[in-house]
């Protein structure tokens, strides 16, 4: 029995209750009070009238005033009764009626699709990925509210419950590709039980919130564990550590002859302040530069008037020695060994993963956090200029912002820089809206955990589709030629149409690394291409 069913019964009971009680009282001061016994159902048959406001006055006159008294009460009893029926039965009555329903199944042949239980905005970025892919998917939503919200969205959902038998059959796990369990810690490992319960053999990925609570999600039957803030620290820290190896994390093997990395611009480097005509970058033997993040906003091609301005992140494709060159273009000249060099905002999970990566990397660093506690420095809310203060920030070169607050972080950024203008501020978002809002605050990177961990996800279910790049902002994706096959690149107007850049082209087992207009491209080539989510989805849906 539903809410509406069960306040409808109370309501029926209760009036009937009532209706009962006026006819008692009725039947007794016609028969005391006015002197005119009536049978009682006659004293009932007028009651109803009242209430139902059917009545035509055909008990009237009373001789006495305490009868018109009380006739008077029973018929204001009777409207108010009624007008409460409105909102507590009719209206839900209608809003049900008139709702949007949402599907509580998955049709029998759905198959070797994604089941999302539930949907997070880490979830949304994966299924942007899956949607680039072309891989169904279904989100399992066990609040109601939720289910209507997101059907209405567009998301393929369905209403059941994760946590039970019924909820995932009715989501056909036992024939999909992969269940992700994206909800609390608890919540997850009772849906990696079900699924294995269904399937044994179905494949679960599981995202915890909590790392030490990894090994339960383990031994529920997770056949993967991720842990989304670890992942963000790392490629926070790796901002800092500006290494260019594949061991960093920052580096995209994408054949013996060529990399791709992300290389950020500090203040005071001698690219700073110059147009990227003007840099020569672009004309850097065995360099081509595929885009550049400006203030959160990705350009590909960058324009050649684009100013690299600090905080700028240029997306650069080539040998590994041209790389490490063009990486100590891109550092200020000077690099003060001292500590305080980096100020790390917060020691959770994210800010002790930056914290153990400095100390990998030998660079010195003062941690400032609300809590006392072993690995901070400085005990201070990062919102007070003093606290920033005694942490170093005016003398800092870096500050990296690790605290799970954005409004907070947002105005850390705003004291960081009035403190010190020339600082460079590396920034976490846990909501991806608010990326742009640290931009504009002051931030000089920014990485938002949902994009983060939906890439990571997205790397870990689609292991035959080589999604290479899960933890930046910049999709780099390995793909088969399709419609391109015939085709110069010039020809297909792939820029223009798709945003996207072809970077390489592995041919015969080698890797081509001059991708110009007049590349021809064969039906056997593999192309390594890069662009944002909404540009891949749209190479994808032009070339596949």
């Amino acid at each position: 029995m539903d809410g509406w069913q069960r306040r409808t019964v109370q309501y029926v009971v209760g009036l009937a209750g009532l209706m009962l009680a006026f006819a008692v009282a009725y039947d007794a001061g016609m028969r005391y009070v006015e002197g005119d016994p009536n049978p009682f159902l006659r004293s009932m048959r007028f009651v109803v009238e009242t209430f139902t406001t059917t009545g035509y006055g055909s008990e009237a006159p009373w001789e006495t005033d305490a009868m018109r008294l009380f006739v008077m009460i029973m018929d204001l009893t009777g409207v108010v009764v009624i007008f409460l029926a409105l909102p507590v039965l009719i209206v839900p009555l209608f809003e049900d009626a008139i709702s949007t329903t949402v599907p509580t199944s998955v049709d029998d042949d759905c198959e070797d699709h994604v089941v999302v239980c539930t949907l997070t905005p880490r979830g949304e970025t994966l299924i942007d990925e899956l949607d680039s892919w072309g891989v169904d998917h279904v989100v399992v939503e066990p609040d109601r509210e939720r289910a209507v919200d997101r059907y209405e969205d567009g998301y393929r959902v369905i209403h059941a419950d994760p946590q039970s038998v019924d909820g995932l059959r009715a989501a056909n796990v036992a024939r999909a590709r992969a269940v992700v369990a994206d909800a609390s810690d608890q919540a997850n490992t009772s849906t990696v039980l079900t699924a294995k319960e269904i399937d044994d053999d179905v494949r679960v990925v599981s995202v915890v919130e909590e790392p030490h609570r990894a090994t339960y999600h383990e031994l529920a039957g997770a056949d993967a564990v991720l842990s989304p803030r670890a992942v963000l620290g790392e490629s926070l820290a790796a901002k800092v550590t500006t290494g260019v190896t594949t061991e960093t994390g920052e580096d995209v093997d994408v054949g013996e002859d060529v990399d791709l990395a992300e290389l950020l611009v500090h203040r005071g480097s001698e690219l700073a302040g110059q147009t990227l005509a003007e840099s020569d970058v672009g004309d850097e033997p065995g360099v081509n530069v595929v885009g550049a993040w400006v203030r959160g906003e990705f350009r590909s091609p960058p324009d050649p008037d684009t100013e690299l301005t600090g905080g700028t992140v240029l997306l650069v494709a080539g040998r590994e020695d041209r790389l490490e060159r063009l990486r100590e273009l891109t550092l200020s000249d000077v690099r003060s060994v001292r500590r305080g060099e980096t100020v790390v905002v917060g020691h959770g999970e994210v800010g002790e993963t930056v914290a153990a990566r400095l100390d990998d990397a030998d660079l010195p660093y003062t941690v400032l956090d609300l809590t006392d506690e072993p690995g901070v420095d400085v005990v201070g809310d990062a919102t007070e200029p003093a606290a920033q203060r005694e942490a170093g920030v005016p003398e800092a070169q870096t500050v990296v912002l690790a605290i799970p607050d954005d409004a907070d972080a947002e105005f850390a950024i705003l004291v960081a820089r009035d403190l010190n203008p020339d600082v460079e501020v590396v920034a976490r978002a846990e909501a991806t809206e608010n990326v742009r809002k640290m931009y504009r605050a002051g931030a000089d990177y920014v990485l938002s955990l949902a994009t983060v961990s939906g890439r990571m996800l997205a790397s870990t279910i689609l292991e035959g589709e080589e999604v290479v790049s899960p933890d930046t902002q910049v999709e780099i994706v390995r793909t088969s030629a399709g419609a391109l096959a015939g085709q110069t690149l010039g020809d297909a107007d792939v820029r223009a149409r798709t945003g996207c850049t072809v970077i390489a082209v592995e041919r015969d087992g080698a890797v081509l690394t001059d991708v110009g207009p007049d590349l021809r491209v064969r039906p056997d080539d593999e192309l390594v291409v890069a662009g944002t989510d909404a540009d891949v989805n749209r190479f994808t849906a032009t070339f596949s």
